[in-house]
């Protein structure tokens, strides 16, 4: 679980608490994850962190109370999404890999179950969405002449969830000792030609890295409580 941002998009609120801490309805957005986790049968979660560390593990501590095994793996500078794992010592053969800060109702085990019936080295679940660009979009050929219009159209596409399952084995892609992020991966998995799979997933899911998302998964958790944790009490 990457949980070492600074969250400077979410500011001023994260100049307080660090991201994975900030309160969704009662709960903080990473153990919502948490609880999703532990329902979903996931026994270790190791939180790669650093900004504010101190007061991750102030919350989590081991884990216990979720019935879940919590550790930590502790970044001496900014390692960005993929490079920390080569800092966790006991990484198993395939593992769920996730960013700390987005709600969705995803089914965890079904995901990983997926990615290791398939013998995959990575796989990313991928969200649709749509973008209004608010301008008249022109096509021209090469002597400036139009040939095409479009009055603000709505571009299709997938993105990243920030939820991936990897095979240990990528960790040979992964460079010593510096900064190294899921845009270097993708980039440099494809240039050799590896296989990266890719699972639309259809339900909810929202990043709250900007202050409009947070406000939104607010309304979202208030109204979807039992969608997004089913054991709740």
């Amino acid at each position: 679980m990457l949980a070492g941002g600074m969250g400077t998009r979410l500011r001023p609120y994260t100049v307080v608490l660090p991201k994975p801490l900030m309160p969704i309805g009662e709960y903080p957005i990473l153990e919502v994850i948490i609880r999703q986790l532990a329902h979903y049968d996931f026994e270790h979660v190791t939180l790669a962190v650093n900004h504010q560390a101190e007061l991750i593990r102030a919350f989590f501590q081991d884990g216990s109370k979720w019935n879940i095994r919590v550790d930590y793996s502790m970044e001496s500078a900014p390692l960005s999404t993929i490079a920390p794992l080569k800092l966790v010592s006991d990484l198993p053969d395939n593992f769920l890999l996730m960013n700390g800060d987005v709600l969705t109702d995803l089914d965890f085990a079904r995901l990983f179950c997926e990615h290791v019936d398939g013998h995959h080295l990575f796989t990313i679940s991928a969200a649709q969405r749509k973008q209004l660009v608010d301008y008249g979009v022109l096509r021209c050929n090469g002597h400036g002449q139009l040939i095409g219009f479009e009055e603000k159209p709505t571009l299709n596409y997938l993105v990243s969830m920030g939820i991936y399952v990897v095979s240990k084995s990528v960790l040979d892609h992964i460079p010593e000792n510096r900064a190294y992020g899921f845009d270097n991966l993708m980039t440099d998995l494809l240039s050799r030609g590896e296989r990266v799979s890719v699972k639309p997933y259809g339900g909810y899911w929202l990043d709250i890295g900007r202050p409009d998302d947070y406000m939104t998964a607010i309304d979202e958790f208030a109204k979807r409580k039992s969608q997004f944790i089913p054991d709740a009490s």
